[in-house]
């Protein structure tokens, strides 16, 4: 493994064999990533989020808690992961919200998916297996395997195959 030493990995954070994480990249606790990754200049990577096996995260990424990517998925640069439904930095009576004031909303990508540059995953969704996100949508429900979605809010307009092919169904 190679960890740049401008990036930050706090404790009890495991890397597998063979990945790369680059300049000013943050690995927070907890954190899981697989064998053969690669994690660009400035990705974000954080406390308790699992990454599997040769997947490349492009720079400027952000992958906030709650957040499970399988193997083998590109995402693009400057994609956002969100992961709470209803942000507010304050509760109702004016104190700031902490920890236990806010719901984590889990999302899943699934192996061999990619997703564009420049796109945003709000909370609580599956993106399936061998999807593909266009760069700048926003994906605000599960895509389906093979699916190819584009576009705000991003709408599914056909199918890929693992190579990336655009097909008018799903692959048998």
């Amino acid at each position: 493994m190679f960890i740049h030493p401008s990036a930050t990995v706090e404790d009890d954070v495991i890397i597998g064999e063979g990945t790369y994480v680059w300049q000013n990249a943050m690995v927070r606790r907890g954190a899981k990533l697989g064998e053969q990754c690669i994690l660009g200049y400035g990705v974000h990577i954080d406390t308790d989020v699992v990454i599997g096996s040769q997947v490349k995260i492009q720079n400027y990424v952000s992958v906030f808690h709650g957040v499970t990517i399988d193997d083998g998925v590109f995402v693009g640069p400057h994609v956002v992961f969100t992961n709470d439904k209803f942000p507010r930095a304050i509760n109702p009576d004016g104190t700031l919200k902490r920890g236990d004031d806010w719901v984590v909303s889990e999302t899943f990508v699934s192996k061999g998916a990619s997703i564009g540059a420049n796109s945003t995953i709000v909370c609580g969704i599956t993106i399936g297996k061998w999807a593909m996100i266009g760069a700048g949508s926003v994906v605000t429900k599960d895509v389906p395997d093979y699916g190819l979605v584009v576009g705000n809010p991003a709408r599914l307009i056909g199918y890929v195959t693992p190579e990336g092919e655009r097909i008018d169904q799903p692959p048998a």
